[in-house]
């Protein structure tokens, strides 16, 4: 499929607080560590398709947005039902940052008309998010004065870290004390990486995602990330198993 060509008249967009959320995935063509990721099919779909599919779940979403500088990624996220962006090649290296791609991406769009005042910076590298769960980060990004509401889940182990001198420091409890239960330890929550709901002005101005206050939203599911061949493996085993947890199927 052939990409739009991109502009790059960076007037400032306008924002209508009427609009529903727009989501947007950056997907692009390159990937040294599984070649082609963003195609790797799972449950019967490339990895991107998934991603739209579940967006297109989300009660809560308004438009399916993918950002990308690749033909072949463009023709599967528009068969599985999303607009396009065509991203700029000095913006898909290796080096290039999400952050740099969803500016890109929102500002294209804001040329064509108004933005809406919140948008859902989805990922293809986390294939079980579903409908339900943007909707609970965006429900709960909508009823507070957050800037940033983002997918965790919780973390239950002892974490560790090392000192100047390398030796082991408790960086979630103190060893020096008797052995804590895991219960009793200071809530730890980590970051899934699959869904971001930012307020679209302060995102634009800051140019980061990460703009207080930031609010977690724990999510009680499985949330793998696929960055190694070891974790698609993984995510394919698994995928059967969860059968029927992401809307329309696409968990089988």
């Amino acid at each position: 499929m052939e990409l739009p060509i991109p502009r790059h008249d960076w007037s400032e967009p306008l924002i209508d607080p009427a609009l529903p959320p727009l989501a947007l995935i950056p997907a692009r063509g390159g990937s040294k560590g599984i070649p082609h990721k963003n195609l790797q099919p799972l449950g019967g779909l490339p990895l991107v398709g998934r991603t739209v599919q579940c967006a297109l779940a989300a009660t809560c979403i308004g438009r399916v947005v993918v950002s990308t500088d690749d033909g072949a990624i463009a023709e599967a996220a528009a068969a599985a039902g999303a607009e396009l962006v065509s991203r700029p090649a000095e913006l898909a290296g290796d080096g290039a940052s999400s952050e740099s791609a969803l500016v890109h991406a929102l500002r294209d769009l804001g040329l064509q008309g108004a933005l809406p005042p919140v948008f859902v910076f989805l990922q293809c590298t986390s294939p079980f998010t579903t409908g339900e769960q943007i909707d609970q980060v965006v429900r709960s990004l909508q009823g507070s004065e957050a800037n940033l509401a983002f997918a965790v889940t919780p973390w239950h182990g002892f974490l560790w870290g090392r000192d100047a001198d390398g030796w082991g420091v408790g960086l979630n409890h103190d060893a020096s004390r008797p052995r804590q239960r895991r219960q009793d330890l200071e809530p730890c929550f980590l970051e899934t990486g699959s869904i971001y709901a930012l307020r679209t002005q302060a995102f634009l101005s800051a140019g980061s995602r990460f703009v207080p206050p930031l609010l977690p939203v724990q999510i009680e599911a499985l949330s793998p990330e696929i960055d190694t061949p070891a974790d698609l493996a993984l995510c394919r085993q698994l995928a059967p198993l969860l059968e029927g947890a992401v809307p329309g199927g696409l968990g089988g």
